[in-house]
């Protein structure tokens, strides 16, 4: 007689499995990636817990979870990633979104939207390195009538960042541009130059997590010796781009904001500084406006 494998017994199997091959969160993936297979809500589970799963079921999801036991991240199994209520496909060649990410983008609609009642016109802004394309795609989804242009050196990142705006519809909002950081943008200016540039100090790659240091692109962690390197190019360049009252917005690692607030005063053309807070209370994004 078959074995018979319910939801509640796969997923108790799956949770200690995971568990002993160093899972962080080993009971969320196994439901993200049994609700995936299924096509259901994770609520799903929860009330058909004594339901049992056909073979071809267990098939699949064996095959799903020996990729996660490999340390594959799950956005990458699923080849997908919610962020901001969007969905995003996601691929070895971009970093997968992180909810800290969110700060960045609400700190950017919150003013872009105040800078649009203001010029009574809609607000144009660039996004610089932008991988899957989910900042630029989250404030344009949010802020009705923007505008941007977003650069990747990543061709890869590109393709994956129009593939995004076409899933979403922002197509004719939106312009790809392959290149280095501002690069491509010469000549232009923007209400906003925003970035979550690579901040992680070269010494500290070897120490990430196997899903990160394995699977996510080390183009788009690296930041130098210091993790600083591409802000100092940032803050040097991206303020003669924006507009006057215009400002500039950077994601940073831990223990880098007041560095990169020195960094945004030394420009002369940076008037004040703001520092924003992720949701763990850790210093997240930092403002600076032109004067």
């Amino acid at each position: 007689m078959a074995e018979v494998w319910t939801i509640g017994r796969l997923l108790k199997w799956t949770e200690q499995f995971f568990s002993a091959k160093g899972i962080e969160n080993p009971r969320l993936d196994a439901e993200v990636l049994l609700v995936h297979l299924l096509k259901k809500e994770r609520i799903y589970l929860y009330v058909h817990f004594d339901e049992p799963l056909e073979m071809r079921e267990l098939a699949a999801f064996r095959a799903l979870v020996r990729k996660r036991a490999a340390h594959i991240p799950v956005a990458l199994i699923l080849g997908e990633k919610e962020f901001m209520g969007l969905r995003l496909s996601v691929t070895e060649a971009t970093l997968v979104p992180r909810p800290d990410t969110e700060i960045l983008v609400q700190a950017a609609i919150d003013r872009l939207k105040a800078r649009q009642e203001e010029k009574g016109a809609p607000a144009h802004f660039a996004d610089i390195g932008t991988g899957t394309g989910a900042v630029a795609l989250a404030v344009l989804h949010y802020l009705a009538k923007s505008t941007a242009e977003t650069v990747d050196i990543s061709s890869a990142a590109c393709e994956v960042a129009q593939r995004n705006a076409a899933a979403l519809a922002l197509t004719d909002r939106i312009t790809f541009h392959t290149g280095d950081l501002l690069a491509p943008l010469a000549g232009k200016t923007f209400d906003a130059i925003l970035s979550n540039p690579p901040y992680i100090p070269d010494a500290d790659i070897a120490s990430l997590a196997p899903e990160v240091q394995r699977f996510e692109p080390h183009a788009a962690l690296s930041g130098g010796a210091d993790g600083l390197d591409f802000y100092r190019r940032l803050t040097k360049d991206a303020p003669a781009m924006l507009e006057a009252g215009g400002f500039m917005a950077l994601e940073v690692g831990i223990h880098q904001a007041k560095a990169v607030v020195a960094l945004m005063k030394a420009n002369p053309r940076i008037g004040r500084t703001e520092i924003l807070r992720d949701y763990a209370g850790i210093e997240r994004v930092v403002v600076g406006w032109r004067g």
